[in-house]
């Protein structure tokens, strides 16, 4: 069992920065595909971002791409997302969730374990 904790949401500004953080139980922690979810209201969860076990590399969702980074501190079962340039649309529970077989994937069916999720919401 694989138990994620993600913190740092908040409310903030169009235009602003953020970062979370999601830490993992465990010490297999760096052999996991990991990835960011996040879900608006009214709408499906989707895919935000991955990363591989070692960080090398990653994936990202056309809508974030070239204002969010994906990493990772294998040494602190850490998983991160920094958040630059936020805009309203990105207001959204963020979820990290865990991959402990393959490379990385976007799909939500892809993932085993789920955190429970931190609020951001941008204001315009």
């Amino acid at each position: 069992q694989v138990h994620l904790a993600e913190s740092g949401g908040g409310l903030l500004q169009a235009g602003g920065s953020l970062g979370l953080s999601c830490v993992a139980s465990g010490r297999t922690f760096s052999s996991y595909a990991m990835g960011w979810f996040r879900q608006a209201p009214g709408k499906e969860r989707e895919f935000v971002a991955a990363i591989n076990w070692s960080g090398a590399n990653t994936y990202y969702a056309d809508s974030v791409k070239g204002r969010f980074t994906i990493s990772r501190d294998n040494a602190k079962n850490t998983v991160y997302l920094q958040m630059d340039s936020l805009k309203p649309e990105d207001t959204a529970v963020y979820y990290c969730a865990a991959r402990v077989y393959g490379s990385i994937r976007s799909g939500n069916r892809d993932y085993d374990y789920w955190g429970q999720g931190t609020q951001v919401t941008v204001s315009s």
